[in-house]
């Protein structure tokens, strides 16, 4: 196994028989989307997707927090309009791999962190950890693709009330009752992900990546035309008054 130097944010990993790990390991951060965490996480996909000999990406996140989305400071430069939400590529990155991915979501994944985990061909859903797409507590729109992906593993019905309420709630709500691929015990996310990983990277890699164009066609297609009508709710809640105060009062770290 190969590791990228121990003081990076994001490592690109290589385990053997051609199994490639997307390992976010932002403690202090707790994998929140700063602009180090971002550029690190889209430099080590890049790489591990043009490797030759990668045929499958898990994506890992630390034992208690998949990914935090994005940090206050980001969300306060955001309400001022300092950037825009579509600086934001990571959900983009994630969903253009070219080989099949993995989400082992151990840990507790909020708001972008969820949108992100969500990018994946395939999820797993820890019983004990907490998922929601936080955006609507905070006063503005949901965003990073979210607004389909959620439809992706939930019904509409369930994933509209989620985005509506910005509830938490637990891994094991969602079982049998999701598109979720499996919602396990949370030491067991990790085995189940690098095992689904080992079976798929069994296959010849032409064949993978070629499927992996096809199914994936009509998610990447929807994330584009989302984009779109995500950047204009954006424009329109970001602009309001009490949205800086809500971030400020409502961010959950």
């Amino acid at each position: 196994m190969t590791t990228s130097p121990a003081d990076r944010l994001v490592a690109a990993i290589r385990h053997e028989d051609g199994v490639g790990e997307l390992g976010m390991r932002d403690a202090r951060g707790k994998n929140g989307f700063s602009l180090q965490f971002v550029n690190q996480l889209v430099e080590s996909a890049t790489e591990l997707g043009n490797d030759p000999a990668i045929k499958v990406v898990v994506l890992t996140g630390l034992p208690d927090v998949f990914a935090s989305g994005a940090p206050k400071e980001l969300l306060e430069m955001l309400a001022r309009g300092e950037v825009v939400p579509s600086d934001i590529v990571l959900a983009k990155t994630v969903l253009d791999l070219p080989v099949p991915s993995v989400a082992a979501m151990q840990g507790h994944a909020t708001g972008g962190g969820l949108a992100l985990g969500l990018c994946a061909d395939m999820v797993i859903f820890a019983k004990e950890s907490r998922y929601g797409a936080s955006f609507m507590n905070m006063g503005f729109t949901p965003g990073m693709g979210i607004t389909r992906l959620l439809e992706h593993v939930l019904s509409p019905a369930i994933a509209h009330e989620l985005l509506y309420t910005g509830e938490f709630r637990r891994g094991s709500c969602f079982e049998a009752r999701s598109g979720v691929n499996y919602v396990l015990p949370r030491a067991e996310v990790l085995p189940k992900a690098f095992d689904l990983a080992a079976r798929i990277a069994e296959k010849p890699r032409g064949a993978l990546v070629t499927l992996k164009r096809a199914l994936s066609l009509g998610r990447r297609q929807a994330f584009e035309q989302t984009r779109t009508l995500e950047s204009m709710m954006h424009e329109i809640t970001f602009s309001q008054d009490d949205v800086r105060r809500r971030i400020e009062d409502e961010y959950v770290e």
